[in-house]
This record gives C-alpha cells, structure tokens and sequence, in this order.
C-alpha cells in the first residue's frame, strides 16, 4: 500500500509556467515494520512503524501506541523531512553514544554495560530496585564512567528529593525528567546536587519553541522525530539556549540515521548522545546497522534491505493500523 501526494484535477490539465515553482516532491511509505524488543521497554514490547522513501532518501514513521494526531503530527513532518530535503551538513564525523540500561536487575545490568563498550550509560529508574540497578551499572564502569538516569517524569517532589539523595552517592552526570513540571525543577535543585535534564517537557510542549521555565533546566533532550525533524531540533535548542544531548525513539538504523545527523550538526553537545538503542531490537531493516563500535557511531546514513524488509514486515493487521494512524497525522500536520 503506498500513499503518494497528489496535485488536482485542474493542475494535472496543464504545464505550469516556468516562473511559478515546481511542487515539493511526496514521500512515497515503502513498508510497515514490525520488530520485537529484546526486553520490555517502557511497556513497549515491539517497534512498529512505516518506512518512506523520496528524493533526499529514506524516513521512518514509528509514533508509539497511545500518541494521538496531535502529537504523531510532529514524527510525521521528521519523516517527510528527512525522505524530501538535506539534512544540514555535519561538523563531526562521529558521534559518542552512551549504552542504555532497562528496569532489569542488577546482575544483568552490569553485563550490559560490560558488553557495551560505552563509558556512558543511562539507567531507567522508577521501577524495581533502581539502587541495586546504578549501583551495579557504576561498579561495570568504574570511577571514571558516566552514569546519567532517567526517570520518564515518574516521580513527584518528595519523592525526587530522596530518591536523589540516595543515587547521588554514584555521581550522577544528571537526571533526566526527575519530575514531570519544569516549575518543580528549581524547588528540586534547591534540594538535591544533582544536574537536571528535559526530555518530556521538551518532546511534549505544545510549542516547544517557547518552552515556559526550560531555563530551569541544564539540559535539553532532543529527539528528531517526537520534535518534527533534524531542522526543527536544531531550531528548539537553539531557542532553549540550554546544552543539549541527542537521543533516539527506539528506532530503527533509518530513524536512527536522522538522531546522528543532529548530533553531527550540533555545533556543541553536552556529552555521548542517546542513539545506541538498536541493542534493544530484535532486528533491524539494514545490512548496515548503527550499532556503536568502542562507544561510538561513524556517521552515515544506512539504506533498508529488502530481505530484511521482508524479514520483518508487519502483519496485514498492523499494517492497515499503521496507515490509518499516519492519515490522521498527516491530516492534523496540514491544519
């Protein structure tokens, strides 16, 4: 099923004058993908999403399950961004990523960042026993590693001030949305040692251009497609006038591709970028998948493989879910 943008009726009648601009090229969606995750992942057990090809290259549609028009809107323009226009030219070559640790215990905690090859890590917390799970994570790292945790705004107040309290006995490099109200940020510094970071309040603002209190914050987490794309990324950290680090939506090596091209043009980053995640998918839908070597990824810009499209292409079922979701989120992007 492919869905390809249309001119009228009346312009298809007629050769448009040469003064008057040519109509931007559609993305044409390829495929649906249906991936399992190696583990439970923010109650997320597979990846799903459509693949759209265009003139500039391939973009990946994957909104997770519960996000309405209003919100998939935005992965949809980062989708058609990157299938239809260039990506800003990078200022590095490579990017360093930091490995990421689920709610799982402590023993597997320690081998993950082992086999990682990363000397920065994020730790989900909120869930189990997040003090064996750090403790674990910074004996695998030692003294001179980078431990960041995440708490997907699932604390309140209190809570954030003692649980902080606790975990900031293993350095924390910084806690990513501790609380989910940027107001509660600086009643919480004013508590706790801890630098504090924004990643809900960022991706979910209703403007994230003029985000209400994001001084508060020392750090902003981008996200390409959550924000609507590379450009529109690069727009809301330079509006937030904040250090940012870049961070991934579980995709796939091409939603991937489009996170390393932000941390590549990023004129400054604030430390190893969220964009080692592929370990948390069962497959991929290239031969060459961003999978960080020694911590870090080269930058580039894989292509989909049509065996391994095949390998992972979504049932009917989904597929048809798929595309009504993308309807409505194309609808909403055009009001």
């Amino acid at each position: 099923m492919e869905l390809r943008g249309t001119r009228s009726s009346a312009a298809r009648g007629r050769t448009a004058p040469s003064a008057v601009e040519a109509p931007e090229p559609q993305p044409v969606v390829t495929g649906a993908f249906d991936i399992p995750l190696t583990m439970p992942f923010r109650n997320t057990r597979a990846r799903r999403g459509l693949l759209v090809r265009g003139p500039a290259g391939w973009g990946e549609w994957s909104p997770f399950d519960g996000y309405g028009p209003e919100l998939t809107a935005r992965w949809w323009q980062a989708t058609a961004e990157a299938a239809t226009r260039p990506w800003p030219p990078p200022v590095r070559d490579e990017v360093e990523v930091n490995a990421i640790v689920p709610a799982v215990g402590p023993e597997r905690a320690h081998r993950i960042v082992r086999e990682s090859g990363c000397t920065t890590v994020k730790v989900k917390v909120g869930e189990g026993d997040d003090r064996a799970r750090v403790e674990a994570v910074r004996d695998a790292l030692g003294p001179s590693g980078r431990v960041r945790i995440d708490v997907n705004a699932a604390w309140d107040l209190d809570t954030a001030v003692r649980r902080l309290r606790e975990l900031a006995a293993y350095d924390l490099e910084y806690v990513e949305q501790p609380v989910a109200q940027l107001r509660d940020f600086p009643r919480l510094r004013a508590k706790v040692d801890v630098p504090l970071a924004a990643d809900e309040a960022v991706r979910l603002a209703p403007d994230p251009l003029h985000i209400p209190g994001i001084a508060a914050a020392d750090v902003v987490i981008l996200k390409v497609q959550p924000l609507g794309g590379v450009q529109r990324c690069l727009d809301v950290a330079e509006a937030a006038g904040r250090p940012a680090v870049v961070s991934s939506a579980v995709e796939t090596s091409v939603g991937l591709a489009a996170g390393l091209a932000l941390a590549a043009a990023l004129p400054d980053l604030a430390g190893a970028c969220g964009l080692g995640t592929l370990s948390l998918l069962a497959g991929d839908v290239t031969a060459d998948p961003l999978r960080p070597v020694g911590g870090r990824l080269r930058v580039r810009r894989p292509v989909p493989d049509p065996a391994l499209l095949d390998r992972w292409a979504a049932a009917p079922a989904v597929a048809e879910r798929l595309h009504d979701r993308l309807g409505a989120a194309r609808a909403a992007a055009e009001l």
